[in-house]
């Protein structure tokens, strides 16, 4: 299978765990494998070990490591495993050479600590990174990595291993003309959160990577088979009931995307503990208003992505 043939199959929904910390923050991998075990158990086009959601920045190389190779063994062949990498050029190739060893079939690079860096220091990263294995990369335009139409399609010919581009920005104009721009050479991603659903399917994505997915897999598979149908009256539904509640809560406090969703995993009796700092564990006040969110999540425990 080519490089392309791989990324033309992930469509739908990538299951995004987090990364289980014990009490003294040390990592909790025996709750890692559980976690995941359980997600790749439906039918998710791929699993990402040691992404955003997955708390990357918060680890060395070595842990980044253990991550993807717990992860990697927990899926057992059910589904690809994706795994993050960056901070900088140097890190960003260790760690990609450290995934591929772990077992991960692509690398989602996020972007550099730096975030003044010109055109040519940029592209000289992404393209430093692609080269150190010899696994498909994504890339993931989040923050301050804004790119052009223009410069995505010269980040497509220098980057011979790129095969897919992940939004973390949620400008569904920006991201169409970027699309229309580059085309089919590369497969197009939603990575802002579950909110940016409806947009992205809109505009034309082909599977986006779900939080929700951590504690409601059925929600996540039923958002993207309702996008990926352009039936949006069922998305608005879904949106009403299980996304936006949730995402209000999440943006109560910054680092909250994380916070919130190991506390909502720990309600429904999964391991997730807290985050690590610089993050801020969900407050007690908002803890009650989780609690109380939660009771309707767990109504789609054990149904089926269409009956939810």
């Amino acid at each position: 299978m080519t490089h392309r043939d791989f990324a033309r199959q992930l469509t739908g929904v990538f299951g995004f765990p987090v990364t289980p910390f014990q009490q003294d923050l040390s990592l909790n991998l025996e709750g890692l494998g559980r976690n995941v075990s359980d997600m790749a158990s439906y039918p998710f086009c791929a699993m990402v070990a040691a992404g955003g959601t997955g708390e990357l920045y918060s680890m060395s190389a070595d842990e980044i490591q253990r991550v993807v190779r717990t992860s990697v063994e927990a899926v057992a062949g059910r589904m690809p495993v994706v795994a993050g990498t960056g901070y900088n050029t140097a890190m960003g190739c260790d760690i990609a050479r450290r995934c591929e060893k772990a077992g991960a079939d692509c690398l989602l690079i996020l972007p550099p600590y730096y975030s003044g860096a010109p055109e040519k220091g940029l592209f000289e990263y992404y393209e430093a990174i692609g080269n150190s294995t010899g696994l498909p990369v994504m890339i993931y335009s989040r923050d301050w990595a804004v790119f052009t139409p223009e410069q995505v399609a010269r980040l497509a010919d220098r980057v011979p291993s790129l095969v897919a581009w992940k939004d973390g920005q949620g400008n569904g104009m920006r991201y169409q003309r970027i699309m229309q721009k580059v085309g089919d050479r590369l497969a197009w991603l939603g990575g802002l959160g579950d909110d940016c659903v409806p947009t992205y399917f809109a505009v034309g994505v082909q599977a986006y990577t779900s939080s929700i997915s951590n504690i409601a897999p059925n929600v996540s598979l039923a958002l993207a088979d309702a996008g990926m149908k352009r039936d949006f009256v069922k998305l608005a539904e879904l949106m009403s009931k299980y996304v936006h509640p949730l995402y209000a809560l999440r943006e109560r406090v910054k680092g909250y995307e994380v916070a919130v969703m190991k506390s909502a995993m720990e309600i429904l009796g999964m391991p997730a503990g807290p985050v690590r700092p610089p993050l801020e564990n969900t407050r007690p006040a908002d803890l009650e208003d989780l609690h109380e969110l939660m009771e309707v999540y767990r109504d789609t425990i054990g149904k089926k992505a269409s009956s939810v």
